[in-house]
């Protein structure tokens, strides 16, 4: 199956290469599993949709933030739909090498394995005392990485840069992994940057359900 195209977008962005800053908007194909989204880059927004083009630009987004606007996010998942948190995109590159995390094979209900499974595919669960990882094939394909700590209070501190860079070595070296954090999370996004994830952009998963009569409706 051919890649998405957003693919070859962060795979760009993690080379340190970014579409134009015109505040232009991208409009691309629908993800797979009936997903859609809305990313926005640095003065350049990209929506992957099965709505027409022209319907998307009617609505008059942008790459200044329009893009991820209430209003126009539920257009994009019509009346019904599912629309995820607006999360900061990060990205790193794995470690390789001996792999420091053993599979857990009796987390799959557990609600961040849970949620993994529901918008990502080949979930593979790590973890030991600190908490676990999530290792997964995820937004247009690219490889992503999701963790929770166990709840170990201030004696945990720093547990999560260290499980953090213990999941990188299960991604190949120099391999790009993405990390979708909600900026509200504060304790996890500072984790993701001591740990060398740099930001790219944001973005904003959609699972559509709209009306087959008005789909833009």
């Amino acid at each position: 199956m051919p890649s998405h195209p957003l693919l070859r977008l962060y795979r760009d962005a993690a080379d340190g290469v970014f579409p134009p800053v015109d505040g232009g908007v991208t409009v691309l194909p629908a993800l797979a599993g009936g997903l859609e989204c809305s990313v926005a880059f640095t003065g350049h927004a990209v929506i992957a949709t099965s709505l027409a083009a022209g319907e998307v630009q009617g609505r008059k987004p942008d790459g200044f933030g329009g893009s991820m606007a209430p209003d126009f996010l539920r257009f994009l998942a019509g009346a019904a739909g599912w629309i995820g948190v607006i999360d900061a995109t990060l990205v790193n590159r794995g470690s390789g090498g001996t792999a420091r995390l053993a599979p857990l094979d009796d987390a799959h209900e557990h609600p961040r394995v849970r949620y993994a499974l529901d918008v990502r595919t080949d979930v593979k669960v790590f973890g030991d005392e600190r908490g676990l990882v999530a290792v997964a094939d995820g937004l247009a394909g690219r490889t992503e990485l999701s963790i929770e700590l166990t709840d170990v209070g201030e004696g945990g501190r720093g547990y999560g840069r260290s499980l953090i860079a213990d999941a990188l070595t299960l991604v190949p070296e120099g391999e790009p992994v993405f990390a979708a954090v909600s900026p509200g999370n504060a304790r996890s996004l500072r984790a993701f940057l001591a740990s060398g994830f740099i930001p790219v952009g944001s973005e904003c998963l959609i699972r559509p359900a709209r009306d087959p009569h008005n789909p833009g409706a």
